[in-house]
Order: structure tokens, then C-alpha cells, then sequence
């Protein structure tokens, strides 16, 4: 049982009580990414199962009419095994999430899973691209199969059977990818993946990575946020996702928005800034939150508490009370 001082940020220990808390989102208008906490597993069963447990989260989401992704990390889904076996769980569970109308971001960890990753994400996002389906099964007398025409559907509806923007599907794709703006290299990874159907989510980047490969000055990092941001608004023609707490680079990002035209959105944590995150979903501005739940809750609490003073003082004060 998670004790209520890490109930703010983390949405219990089950998909059932993390399902009550993205209702409770639902009812503000606010989005829900989903994730399963655990990373660095090395044991093929706890590999496994964290990759089950993406697979009935997808049907589970897909039972209900939330506006609800999932999220994983690499190293959760086979990456500390091998890339190989990383991209076949993902591959597992990117297919059983675009025949439900499921949204998959993956997230992105310390640079030394940055190739690997990003190998990983274009090759699935190309195949899974919204079109696949129709092309790759249609036979020769023309005539679509009946995997091509439940493929075609599920591209054109979410996981409730709700009709979707297709134009928007397209460019969007099934799949999502964090990038980081402290890694020096992020500007040409965006690049990279210029043509690639699926969205991007640019953050600061929370890992302590070498000097050698990442900006280590707030400045800087501020700096580089804020010219990936530029560069997306201004290239891509939709799919950006604007990490971040911080209220200066989410009115650029509006300001970015009302020049360019370009659709965002924003994505914040549970836990931080839900007055924030309400009241810029009231304001029309399309809004996640990031929703982690699961056993393994500790290390993730430390490492909230940890990052901001505001997260301190709150479980300081939660403990004297």
C-alpha cells in the first residue's frame, strides 16, 4: 500500500486505481500518459511481465472513452537484456496498442540507450505508420482483407470506437518519443526523425550526463529548449509535445503556436502543478499528465521530492502533520 504522502504523485499500485484517478482527470479535461514504474530490469520474467502489464493496460484503456496513452521505458521493456530483445517487447506491445487505438510514448533514458532507442522508434513508428495496414495486407484482387479493414478502423478511432482527426493520425502516427534538451546531439535527432509519423516530446532532460556530450548550465539548457521548440513549431506539422513545468516556456510555446498555427500539447507530472495543468486545459490548451503507478513507487517518490523545493516542503510538511 502506497502511503497518502506519495499519493500525490504516484496513482497507486493497480490499473484499477490508476484508472480512478485518470476519471478524475477525464472530468477536467485533462489527458492521461500511463506508466508501469520500473526500469533496469535485467531478469527476463520481470521483462515479462512489466511488457504483460502494458498489454492488458492497453485493453483496459481501450474499455473506456479516456482521452489515455500509455508510456514506457526501455530499459522496463528489455534494453539492460539487449537492443534486440528491447525492440521485439516494444514491437509486442506497439502492435496489440495500434489494433486498440492506443497511444505508445517511449521514453527516453541516460544517453548511453539514446541509439538504441531511437533505432527502435523509427523503425516501429515507419511500420506502424496509420496506412501500413491497408497497403501491407491488401490482396491482389484489390479487395481489403479483414485484418487490413480492423487495422484501417482502429487507425481511424480511438480505443472507445470514437471517431479521430485522420489528417491529425497521420502525422502523428501510434508512437511518440521523448527527446532531451540537454544532450547536445537532440538538435539533429529531431532532424532525423523530420519525416517519421509520430509525435516528439521535448524536455530538459533529467539525467546528470557528462559535459563532454550534454549542456550542463541552466542557461544553456534553457537555450537549447527553447530552439528545439523553435524548430518544431516552425517544421513539423504537428505532433509536439512540450514537457515541462516551467511557465516561461509554456507561454512560448503559446506564443510559438499562435505564429506558426502549429497544434501541441503540453505534459506535465502528476503531482506538479495541477492547478497549472487545469487551468490551462480550461484555457482550450490540450494537456496531459504524466500518471505513474505500480509497486515499485519508492524510488520514484525519492526522486520527486528530490528535483523541486515545492516537493520538499510538501512531504515535510505531510510528515510533521
Amino acid at each position: 500500500m502506497i502511503p497518502p504522502i506519495a499519493t500525490r504523485f504516484v496513482a497507486g499500485t493497480s490499473p484499477a486505481t490508476a484508472l480512478e484517478h485518470v476519471q478524475a482527470l477525464d472530468d477536467e479535461e485533462v489527458g492521461a500518459i500511463l506508466n508501469v514504474l520500473g526500469e533496469h530490469h535485467a531478469d527476463p520474467d520481470a521483462v515479462a511481465a512489466d511488457v504483460d502489464a502494458y498489454r492488458s493496460l492497453v485493453d483496459s484503456i481501450a474499455r473506456t472513452a479516456f482521452d489515455a496513452c500509455i508510456s514506457v521505458k526501455p530499459s522496463q521493456i528489455g534494453l539492460d537484456i539487449g537492443s534486440e530483445e528491447f525492440e521485439s517487447n516494444l514491437k509486442r506491445i506497439v502492435s496489440q496498442a495500434a489494433e486498440r487505438g492506443v497511444f505508445v510514448w517511449v521514453d527516453m533514458e541516460d544517453h548511453t540507450t539514446t541509439d538504441a532507442t531511437l533505432e527502435a522508434y523509427e523503425r516501429l513508428a515507419r511500420e506502424y505508420a496509420p496506412d501500413r495496414g491497408a497497403r501491407a495486407t491488401e490482396p491482389a484482387d484489390g479487395e481489403p482483407t479483414e485484418s487490413a479493414a480492423s487495422e484501417t478502423t482502429a487507425a481511424a478511432t480511438n480505443g472507445s470506437g470514437e471517431a479521430v482527426d485522420e489528417d491529425r493520425a497521420a502525422v502523428e502516427g501510434v508512437l511518440g518519443l521523448c527527446l532531451q534538451a540537454n544532450l547536445k546531439r537532440t538538435r539533429e535527432d529531431v532532424e532525423r526523425l523530420a519525416d517519421v509519423p509520430g509525435k516528439v516530446r521535448l524536455v530538459k532532460g533529467a539525467y546528470d550526463e557528462p559535459k563532454s556530450i550534454a549542456y550542463k548550465e541552466k542557461d544553456r539548457v534553457d537555450e537549447a529548449y527553447r530552439t528545439l521548440l523553435e524548430d518544431a513549431f516552425e517544421n513539423r506539422d504537428g505532433g509536439i509535445a512540450v514537457g515541462s513545468h516551467d511557465p516561461e516556456m509554456i507561454d512560448y510555446s503559446k506564443q510559438l503556436h499562435e505564429e506558426h498555427g502549429t497544434p501541441y500539447e503540453v505534459q506535465m507530472l502528476m503531482g506538479v502543478r495541477g492547478d497549472a495543468q487545469r487551468d490551462l486545459a480550461a484555457d482550450g490548451v490540450t494537456v496531459y499528465q504524466y500518471v505513474p503507478y505500480g509497486s515499485r513507487w519508492l524510488s520514484y517518490f525519492y526522486r520527486r521530492v528530490r528535483e523541486r523545493k515545492e516537493n520538499l516542503l510538501f512531504a515535510v510538511r505531510a510528515i510533521l502533520s
